[in-house]
């Protein structure tokens, strides 16, 4: 279930498309709160520095159609006030892929034991 859903449909000039884009342009530029005034309605939103964006075209049954999708978690990751700005970056850290270790020139750790596995005694 959706905590809040917005949606407006409504015939609009291309100017009134292009305000409204700029409308929207201008806060993601902004960031933090920011108002979006769409038409009789005026929406509040907070935008982080960092969201997921999506563009999709369709054409067809005689109509084409643009869909523009940003995203973003309604919550910020929160981290412990005893926590220091190097654990942060250790935290960071932790979601990225590890590295395979070198066992010596020319190959990885893991390469020299798929070797030797595959030696025969």
């Amino acid at each position: 279930m959706k905590d809040l859903k917005f949606e407006q449909k409504r015939s609009l000039s291309r100017v009134e498309a292009a305000d409204q884009l700029t409308a929207i342009a201008a806060a993601l530029r902004e960031g933090g709160d920011v108002e979006l005034e769409l038409g009789a309605v005026k929406l509040s939103l907070r935008i982080p520095d960092d969201l997921r964006g999506e563009l999709e075209v369709e054409v067809g049954d005689g109509e084409m159609e643009l869909e523009i999708e940003f995203k973003w978690p309604t919550t910020r990751a929160r981290i412990a006030p005893s926590q220091s700005g190097a654990g942060k970056a250790a935290t960071k850290r932790k979601s990225l892929p590890a590295k395979p270790r070198r066992s010596g020139p020319g190959g990885s750790r893991k390469e020299g034991l798929k070797r030797s596995a595959t030696k025969a005694p």
